[in-house]
């Protein structure tokens, strides 16, 4: 399994996930997501789209202080990440 410094679901580094990862159904720590966006194996939020995540990561941005304009740039390439392509 790869190892990625971001979220593959929403993009957020996984350095800052304050849990260190979502988790596997092992309970192993995912390398993969974070643990906002991943759970026992599962996503949080299993029917989420692509655009629905961008509006989520948007508005937490803004909550942490990020100026608006900022919020489109920092999203721009979530539909690149793993959990948004086709081929898994």
């Amino acid at each position: 399994m790869d190892t990625y410094k971001n979220c593959q679901s929403c993009g957020m580094p996984l350095a800052r996930d304050e849990q260190g990862g979502g988790t596997e159904k092992s309970g192993m720590k995912s390398k993969v997501y974070c643990s906002h966006c991943y759970q026992n194996g599962e996503f949080t939020l299993p029917d989420l789209t692509v655009e629905q995540m961008k509006d989520r990561v948007k508005q937490k941005l803004v909550e942490f202080g990020f100026p608006r304009f900022l919020t489109g740039l920092f999203t721009r390439n979530i539909h690149k990440l793993k959990r948004w392509s086709p081929n898994k």
